[in-house]
This record gives C-alpha cells, structure tokens and sequence, in this order.
C-alpha cells in the first residue's frame, strides 16, 4: 500500500526548524511520506502540491496568518482545495477559530505530536 505524502512547508524566513523537523519526523514515523520544501511561496506550495501528488500539506506559519490565507487562496485557484492542511507554529490565539473556518487543522506551540499525527492521519481519513 502507497504511504500517504505530506508536503511540509515554512511559510516565513525565520531560522526556526527544529519544530518543522520534530513534526515531519513525527509524521514519518508515523508512515506519511514527508516531503520537505523548505520556505515556499504560495505559488512553489501549490505547484509542489500538484507536482508530487501530496495528500496533506503541513504549513509552519511563523505568525502572518495572511500568509496562511494566501496559500488557501492559491490552492483554490490551482484547483487544488482539496488538499488538506495543517498549521503549526506561531500562530497567534485570535487566529485559530478564522483558520479552523476555512478547514485548516491548527496546532499552537506545545501541541503534542501525537495530536497532530491524529488530526493527519483523520484528514486523509486514515484513522484506525
């Protein structure tokens, strides 16, 4: 059976990693395919996306949600809004409920790994 691929993206030019690889790690062990892009653009997301025939898409925001609503946007456009998504990373409080409003499954610093492995594993409905 095909493992599942998320692409795991930062969404800003911080020099903060060691979440994203803590969660794609997390994931792998988890049996997702985890592709790294690096810091993309909205654009680089949804053409890797397609690209790479990814089922998720995992987002490391560092605290500019319009960034967030910009890929949504761009997924749309690419016919691609299908695709679930995570969030972690910074994101501040009064942001979650607006992306939780558009389908993105959000995780503040401090969620627990196997919280977000649960809700990837639910939105590609592999839950066992």
């Amino acid at each position: 059976m095909a493992h599942t691929r998320i692409l795991i993206a930062k969404t800003s030019l911080d020099g903060h990693w060691r979440g994203v690889m803590v969660v794609a790690r997390a994931l792998r062990d988890a049996g997702f395919d985890v592709l790294l892009g690096g810091m993309l653009r909205a654009g680089d997301i949804a053409q890797m996306a397609g690209d790479e025939d990814v089922q998720i898409i995992g987002l490391n925001v560092g605290g500019r949600i319009e960034v967030v609503h910009r890929i949504l946007d761009t997924l749309e456009e690419a016919g691609l809004a299908d695709i679930p998504v995570l969030a972690g990373g910074t994101i501040p409080p009064q942001a979650i409920d607006d992306l939780a409003s558009r389908g993105v499954s959000v995780h503040p610093p401090g969620s627990p790994l196997t919280e977000i492995v649960d809700a990837a594993n639910r939105l590609v409905g592999r839950v066992g």
